[in-house]
């Protein structure tokens, strides 16, 4: 019989996280809005309020990309300006997708949509091919250690279906991505607007013998098995009642990042370094003996140690280690500059300390990867490498290792306007690595 961590387990792989991303008019839009129409996702209002705004607009047929363009000057512009979300399930699996902007100046937008996906779509229009924000999204998508990329060869009927022409941008795209180190890559040929190969097999492509986007979006492995990481809790509150039936109640509240907690498990308080037992853990009101992420739980300890929130528990023997330096790759996404010097807040799950930018050593150019070394500032949608000094240790893991755990925002402490997301440790995994098999599990934390 399945443990209950195989249950939960077995129940996230029912949900799967993507995002979808390529250049503007590439008919991201478009394939979603198709994606939810075919699917049959749709709701008959929605579907009259699109087909009432198409005709508006002069069109004949519904524009399936207005159902995700929801704001006015996407509409006005026929562009995707923010981050939309869509939630639809088919009886196969449960997805929450992210239509992101494809603007090189909206590179930001995508980095907040892609930073939870377990798989990146990204669009290519067959009459252009790869282009150069087709090489930035990858880049972001491998930054983000996204597991599994979809280059959709989109338009395929403004190329009469040419075999020649989707085998030529498929073999360029996964050359560049896999030399970025994703370890999963497959590409489909489709045209959004006719339904193509997007939800049902298309009779005008009859040489392509692989899945539609909608039946790998289905069957994609997502077995995200958190309790197999490091195990990670950071605090949220400080439970004390203080009542008289619970006179010395004492626990510590919050949500599992990472792996799983037992009772009667030594663990280290950081940063402090104390040390102390679990004696109970309760969720949902009930006493369990193990718990797993992401639960929500509280864990009762042996001993009364100085704990409040942002400290994080970790198992003695897997405790990560602290520091104050921190080196990391961040995605800059607020239209002031970081510069050199600059007095900082970081937010580390639930900590927050005074920091302060010691040194930016490089920019990356995505259309090329190489590093434009010493900037002196980042500005809006960059991405570079950033040198912070904390007041207080912080106990981060590297991002490769936990996507949770190993990320955290800057903030200005003036507004609290969040300045930038950063990414602890190496930004890209080698290629050669991740065919050695070195990151086997494929980026699945």
């Amino acid at each position: 019989m399945p443990s209950s961590a195989d249950r939960w387990a077995d129940a996230a792989t029912t949900l799967l996280r993507f995002a979808t991303a390529g250049s503007v008019d590439d008919g991201k839009s478009t394939l979603v809005g198709r994606l939810l129409h075919d699917s049959k996702s749709v709701l008959a209002d929605q579907l009259e309020a699109v087909t009432h705004a198409s005709r508006a607009r002069g069109q004949d047929a519904p524009d399936l990309a207005l159902l995700t363009d929801g704001l006015r000057a996407e509409r006005e512009q026929g562009i995707t300006i923010d981050v939309a979300y869509r939630y639809f399930a088919t009886a196969r699996r449960r997805f929450i997708l992210a239509d992101t902007p494809g603007h090189v100046q909206y590179t930001r937008n995508m980095v907040t949509g892609a930073s939870t996906a377990e798989l990146a779509v990204v669009l290519v229009d067959a009459r252009n091919g790869v282009v150069e924000q087709t090489r930035r999204h990858a880049a972001v998508a491998a930054l983000l250690r996204v597991p599994h990329v979809v280059l959709a060869a989109n338009k395929m009927d403004l190329v009469d279906y040419q075999e020649s022409v989707f085998a030529a941008i498929a073999a360029e795209f996964t050359t560049y991505a896999s030399e970025l180190g994703v370890p999963e890559i497959t590409a489909i040929p489709i045209s959004a607007l006719a339904g193509d190969n997007v939800v049902e097999p298309s009779a005008n492509m009859d040489w392509y013998g692989g899945p539609t986007v909608l039946e790998h979006l289905e069957t994609v492995p997502v077995s995200h098995d958190l309790t197999a990481c490091h195990a990670r809790f950071p605090v949220q509150y400080v439970i004390r009642p203080q009542t008289a039936e619970h006179p010395d109640y004492r626990g510590y509240a919050g949500q599992i990042a990472a792996g799983a907690f037992r009772v009667g498990e030594e663990i280290t308080v950081l940063p402090s370094g104390k040390k102390s037992t679990i004696t109970a853990i309760d969720a949902l009101g009930e006493s369990v003996d193990i718990a797993w992420a992401p639960q929500s739980v509280t864990i009762r300890l042996a001993d009364d140690i100085d704990i409040s929130r942002g400290d994080l528990l970790a198992p003695s023997g897997d405790a990560p280690a602290t520091s104050q330096d921190v080196e990391a790759t961040v995605c800059h996404v607020a239209d002031q500059p970081l510069t050199v010097g600059q007095r900082v807040l970081l937010k580390h799950t639930t900590r927050t300390v005074k920091a302060i930018v010691k040194e930016i050593p490089s920019r990356l150019t995505l259309d090329d990867l190489s590093q434009h070394p010493n900037p002196g500032q980042l500005v809006a949608n960059d991405i570079g490498r950033v040198k912070v000094r904390t007041a207080e240790p912080l106990a981060l893991d590297a991002y490769a290792d936990s996507r949770r755990t190993g990320s955290f925002l800057l903030i200005d402490p003036a507004d609290g306007t969040t300045l930038a997301a950063g990414m602890a440790g190496e930004s890209f995994a080698s290629a050669k690595a991740v065919a050695a098999g070195d990151d086997e599990d494929g980026w699945d934390f």
